[in-house]
């Protein structure tokens, strides 16, 4: 077991090479026996690691979010008015089209967590936390700089996300009439009527 773990690929490998497979292949076909293939690794040594598909799958998709914040982080960085900035963050979130990878995982982890433990509910809780932080962050400086109307950050932040997540499910399992471009046409006309200071 000591000479597996030496060898063992790093975790992050494992990780993309889960995510890789969910993007080329779809859920379904990501077995613990198919992943250890496409990493060299026995099932055995998978669950040795992870201990069970759910908490593979949830790490993964902690892997998934770490890079997406990092961009989230750049994306809100950089110059510009909170609404340029606003645009980026809704392109984002919403899913690249029928069955985007991250949103795939983003289901399942979400399903399966129905019978998941304290610890697993507060992992899917910050990933949550840190979407919700950073766009009442904006939301607040928006509204500071007379970019937004008067809205409560934290109580709007809450709608939008509600509003971005029923359309970003309905875009990733492929209900026909939402497909992406006509999501983000429907959030920018939302925003325009509920938040822009100039609408």
């Amino acid at each position: 077991m000591a000479g597996a773990r030496r060898n063992a690929p790093p975790r992050e490998q494992v990780l993309a090479a889960a995510m890789e497979m969910i993007a080329e292949r779809g859920l379904e076909r990501l077995t613990m026996a198919a992943l250890g293939r496409e990493v060299g690794m026995s099932s055995g040594h998978l669950l040795y690691y992870f201990h069970s598909k759910d908490e593979l799958l949830l790490q993964t998709l902690e892997w998934s979010e770490g890079r997406l914040g990092a961009e989230r982080g750049r994306l809100l960085a950089r110059p510009g008015t909170a609404r340029e900035r606003l645009d980026a963050y809704v392109g984002l979130y919403v899913p690249d089209g029928h069955r985007d990878p991250h949103w795939t995982l983003w289901l399942e982890v979400w399903n399966r967590s129905q019978n998941a433990g304290d610890d697993a509910r507060d992992r899917q809780a910050a990933i949550e936390g840190a979407w919700h932080r950073d766009l009442a962050a904006l939301l607040a400086e928006g509204v500071s700089r007379g970019e937004f109307r008067p809205v409560d950050p934290d109580r709007f932040a809450a709608r939008l996300r509600a509003l971005l997540d029923g359309f970003s499910l309905h875009v990733a399992i492929g209900l026909r009439g939402t497909d992406r471009a006509r999501v983000l046409g429907h959030v920018r006309e939302f925003l325009a009527d509920a938040l822009y200071a100039d609408a």
